[in-house]
């Protein structure tokens, strides 16, 4: 252990004394959270048990929620007393500093007017241009080439791969906020073990995307209707060098777009209805732990989730009671998404493929359709100096708000 920069003393062979944790040490997260944990329950908080993170207290118009990460702490309730006592209460264990209404919290962005709640990454997205050098690159109107597949085997290997896979470690923060690059950002990851400079121009691609909007974030509107609508996809073998297929979901509650996923399935599916069941299977594990979580928060779902899938065979063998030869390999599935519906959790619809709005996770789109992917998810963007005016004329009444948030 050295001595801090610019301390001297005359004496010899001193030791410092450890006052607070360091960061680094194996065990010091652990003890912080227990430490913290044990602090806020002592306060009568209960920790959800679908999200450790999560704290929550009370009721009604006496609820409060905390979330924390490591030593940030976002707070939310309806009772501004609650929150001042809570933040006596854990100065006076802790020694913190308040910084007042959220507004920048893990490199997210928000920004909360009449209308609602809107996050974005605009300074994260800048500084990874920046240390790319693209910030003054052309922009492009889509994250990949339509029907281009990357593969192992393109182009000549990277010299430096540790640049390609510091700028997929970045750009996969990204998608936190951006929904639109996640199929790009799973692709490109797959390939940080012998990175290519086919994958770096693809890497690239999604730069110049970024370029185009980055200040490009998703909106809550206030009040929203809390109905759950899911949308659940899959592309069967759409992986040349293995065949496993890609699957996607997007769940959104009212309008808001609240989890999404993108990812190859570590199995090969022998038909399209088999890979649309298992992207079911796994779509259904999410709202199942959205429901839970939403439990804890206080609201719990009065209907059924609707989950749309464009396969009908997937659809008809949820409905079908009886297994039979081509079920078998997939019957812990079958059972998984079957107990669902005869609990009432999710009810299961048929959707066309045109506006299967998860079919933007699970493929490379041309420019048509990716727009119409890209309208459902609800992103907007406060930096555009048109937003304003097409705020004003969608939310009349609000206008000193629209201005702000100019």
């Amino acid at each position: 252990m050295l001595l801090p920069p610019g301390f001297h003393t005359e004496k010899p062979n001193q030791v410092c004394r450890l006052l607070r944790s360091l960061y680094g040490l194996k065990q010091a997260s652990r003890q912080w959270n227990a430490k913290l944990s044990a602090a806020l329950s002592s306060m009568g908080f209960k920790q959800s048990k679908a999200d450790p993170s999560l704290f929550t207290k009370g009721k009604d118009d006496r609820f409060i929620a905390v979330l924390v990460y490591v030593d940030d702490i976002l707070v939310t309730s309806p009772d501004l007393q609650l929150i001042d006592d809570l933040k006596l209460y854990v100065d006076d264990a802790f020694k913190i500093k308040d910084l007042g209404e959220l507004g920048y919290f893990l490199g997210i962005e928000a920004k909360r007017d009449a209308s609602g709640l809107n996050l974005c990454q605009r300074k994260y997205a800048l500084d990874i241009l920046s240390e790319a050098g693209f910030l003054e690159c052309k922009p492009a109107n889509m994250p990949m080439v339509p029907g281009y597949h990357l593969q192992h085997s393109d182009g000549e290997l990277l010299s430096d791969v540790s640049s390609y896979r510091r700028l997929i470690g970045r750009i996969l923060y990204l998608t936190a906020i951006r929904p639109d690059i996640i199929y790009a950002v799973h692709q490109l990851s797959q390939f940080i073990d012998a990175p290519t400079d086919k994958h770096m121009s693809a890497a690239h691609r999604v730069l110049r995307y970024i370029k185009s909007a980055p200040g490009q974030g998703l909106f809550y509107a206030k009040g929203d209707d809390l109905q759950l609508n899911v949308f659940s996809d899959s592309d069967w073998a759409s992986c040349i060098e293995t065949r496993c297929s890609i699957i996607g979901y997007c769940i959104f509650l009212g309008s808001a777009l609240i989890s999404w996923k993108s990812k190859k399935q570590v199995t090969v599916s022998r038909s399209s209805s088999e890979a649309e069941y298992r992207a079911l299977a796994s779509t259904v594990c999410e709202v199942q732990w959205i429901t839970y979580l939403l439990s804890d928060l206080q609201m719990p779902m009065q209907r059924a989730a609707v989950v749309f899938c464009d396969n009908k065979s997937a659809v008809a063998i949820a409905e079908n009671q009886v297994f039979h030869e081509r079920m078998k390999h997939i019957e812990i599935d079958c059972h998984l998404v079957r107990e669902k519906v005869s609990n009432g959790l999710i009810k299961l619809l048929p959707i066309s493929s045109s506006n299967q709005v998860a079919d933007g996770f699970t493929k490379p789109l041309p420019i048509t359709l990716f727009k119409f992917f890209f309208s459902k998810l609800g992103i907007q963007d406060l930096h555009v100096p048109t937003y304003v005016g097409v705020l004003k004329e969608a939310k009349k009444g609000i206008k000193d708000n629209s201005q702000e948030g100019h």
